[in-house]
């Protein structure tokens, strides 16, 4: 049975070996080496989930079977002070994609959203990234491109998707 928990500081490690797992597999046909790994000391160093955790306080999410972590979700509440849910992150191991662990993160989502009165949940995801097909698949459709500066001559290049509650 996959249960989907709270996760807190003390999870960090789990939460940082899981993205040093999932993100080249993920990144690889997209993205240089040199920004992935640019990317995951910005996004997931222990200096930077603490930050998120405990200063903007995104919450996050462990999808667990047993002890063992399958996936993470992170999400803001009241994101730019609107009623929108901001899914930050979501990742699944790769090796048990597309066995229903997205879908269990992402009814934690909308949870969440629900319990704090947000009625949009949005999150944005790269332009060649294959995940587009299972968030189209879920009820999302893309509003907006962007291209977001993240510093060392490195883009994100995004679609905006957003799915209302």
């Amino acid at each position: 049975m996959i249960a989907v928990v709270k996760a807190t500081v003390e999870d960090i490690p789990t939460i940082r070996e899981m993205a040093h797992l999932t993100w080249p597999p993920t990144f690889r046909d997209i993205l240089s080496q040199e920004q992935i790994e640019y990317m995951l000391e910005m996004m997931y160093s222990e200096k930077a989930l603490k930050e998120q955790i405990e200063v903007k306080k995104h919450q996050f999410f462990l999808a667990k079977e047993s002890e063992k972590a399958l996936g993470y979700l992170s999400v803001e509440v009241d994101y730019n002070q609107k009623p929108t849910i901001k899914i930050h992150k979501i990742y699944i191991l790769p090796d048990l994609q597309g066995k229903g662990i997205g879908k269990l993160l992402m009814q934690k989502a909308e949870q969440v959203a629900l319990e704090n009165k947000n009625t949009i949940l949005s999150l944005n995801v790269n332009r060649f990234n294959q995940a587009l097909k299972f968030y189209e698949s879920l009820g999302f459709s893309i509003t907006k491109t962007e291209d977001i500066n993240i510093g060392n001559g490195y883009l994100m290049e995004d679609f905006v998707m957003e799915k209302n509650l």
